[in-house]
């Protein structure tokens, strides 16, 4: 690893802690919901579509996908949908933010490692008061100079965080699980990039090629990366 290394910042949702399998529990009871007019996988392809129209619109996050659901409930049922289903449909977001933060494992000891070493950040996608939420109950917020809540992660993100913390981006570090949000615009702009693999991964975030560059990391678990800085 580079020994230039000063500022490390770190994805936040199924990097520091638990997201997506919430995601897709809520998806699964949705997709019941919604069986007397679709076939469950039918009804999940439905709101994927919904969600990629939406994107630009919405952006990332809890907010965003309640409105595609409620939009894909429209469209399935014709327009026939009762408020009930509705209201259940808006209930099962409103329960997705508020799901208890659970740490993945060696979060805490590896942030408690690198505290005092390097100038440490969260630079992470989603809504802003629902990240803010989950950063102040996870009890993390002591470790990070800076918290970065952005609308996407491209290279131009990446520019702009750069900018703004005062950083070359061969004195920057990121740390993911997304190859496509946090890993690819960083090497893009110079920078280097270390990508930890979590077992669930939303359709939209999947690479399904093999990454090799000389600024790139593959490691198992976060404190992983303690043995290459």
């Amino acid at each position: 690893m580079n020994n230039h290394i000063t500022t490390i910042a770190f994805d936040a949702d199924d990097t520091l802690w638990i997201n997506e399998p919430y995601f897709q529990e809520a998806e699964k009871e949705f997709c019941t919901l919604l069986e007397d007019y679709l076939p469950r996988h039918s009804v999940s392809q439905e709101l994927f579509k919904t969600e990629m129209q939406n994107l630009h619109l919405y952006g990332y996050g809890v907010k965003g996908f309640m409105l595609c659901m409620i939009e894909t409930v429209s469209r399935v049922s014709g327009g026939t949908a009762s408020l009930q289903l509705i209201n259940r449909t808006i209930e099962i977001g409103r329960e997705l933010l508020q799901k208890p933060i659970e740490l993945l494992e060696g979060v805490t000891e590896t942030l408690e490692s690198l505290k005092g070493k390097y100038r440490l950040v969260v630079a992470t996608k989603g809504d802003l008061l629902d990240q803010e939420r989950k950063l102040r109950n996870s009890g993390l917020q002591e470790y990070f100079h800076h918290i970065e809540i952005m609308s996407y992660k491209k290279d131009s993100d990446y520019r702009k965080l750069l900018k703004h913390l005062d950083c070359q981006p061969e004195n920057f570090l990121m740390l993911g699980n997304s190859i496509k949000s946090d890993i690819m615009p960083v090497l893009e702009i110079g920078g280097s990039a270390a990508h930890i693999p979590y077992h669930v991964t939303w359709t939209h975030e999947q690479h399904e090629h093999t990454l090799e560059h000389e600024r790139f990391m593959e490691l198992k678990s976060i404190d992983e990366v303690l043995n290459y800085l």
